[in-house]
């Protein structure tokens, strides 16, 4: 469980990645009254957390009724989470943040003395429960050896404390970003993209030798029948 809990509660952090989102929450919620900036932070955690929720529950039925094998979904998400991992390293995916933001928050000027609502979007989905959280989600949660509620437990409980501190950096996120720095907080991104490149590579292989495995096993049972 504790192996587990570490996988987990390491591949949701770089996913979500709240060192990440953290400088653009602040960004868009910049000049709004604490208690406007308090409330997009817990309703953003909050929706964030109904969709990954939504997807625990209903994320295998769904790949059934679509008919698409886990190998598969395991392979592409491990793709989609290496792509991403890609875009950390390099700093793509904060420069596309950082333009979002500063795309809303032009629109945010128009009328003074208001600020928009922007706990759905953007920082619900997708900054909190974007392609990559989502893809985790159902990876681990479809996984075989996570087939016992303890295991299920352990995987939600990571999710729920990565999402926990990202409220708590969002409430905070004034004095913690002139902590950090923009120098650390780009460092820290790049390590987590790399250790998320490693773990995506895990989901391909994974993926891959499942499907494999299973290939081999219809051809066997197609030439003894």
């Amino acid at each position: 469980m504790i192996e587990l809990f570490t996988t987990a509660f390491v591949t949701f952090f770089v996913a979500i990645d709240p060192p990440g989102v953290a400088p653009i929450f602040g960004a868009l919620t910049n000049g709004s009254s604490n208690e406007h900036r308090r409330a997009m932070a817990i309703k953003s955690v909050v929706i964030a957390t109904g969709v990954l929720l939504g997807f625990a529950l209903i994320g295998e039925w769904l790949l059934g009724a679509l008919h698409i094998s886990l190998d598969a979904f395991r392979a592409a998400g491990g793709v989609l989470l290496f792509m991403m991992a890609l875009e950390m390293i390099f700093e793509k995916r904060t420069e596309r943040r950082e333009e979002r933001a500063e795309k809303l928050s032009e629109e945010d000027d128009t009328i003074p003395g208001t600020h928009e609502d922007i706990s759905v979007f953007p920082m619900a989905i997708p900054m909190l429960a974007g392609p990559g959280s989502i893809a985790t989600m159902m990876l681990l949660m479809s996984d075989p050896a996570n087939s016992g509620l303890l295991s299920k437990a352990v995987i939600l409980g990571s999710a729920g404390i990565n999402l926990l501190l990202c409220l708590i950096i969002f409430l905070a996120i004034g004095p913690i970003m002139r902590f950090i720095g923009d120098s650390i907080a780009a460092m820290i991104t790049r390590i987590l993209g790399v250790i998320l490149a490693a773990l995506a590579a895990q989901f391909i292989f994974d993926g891959i030798r499942g499907g494999l495995l299973e290939g081999g096993a219809h051809i066997a049972v197609s030439v003894l029948s």
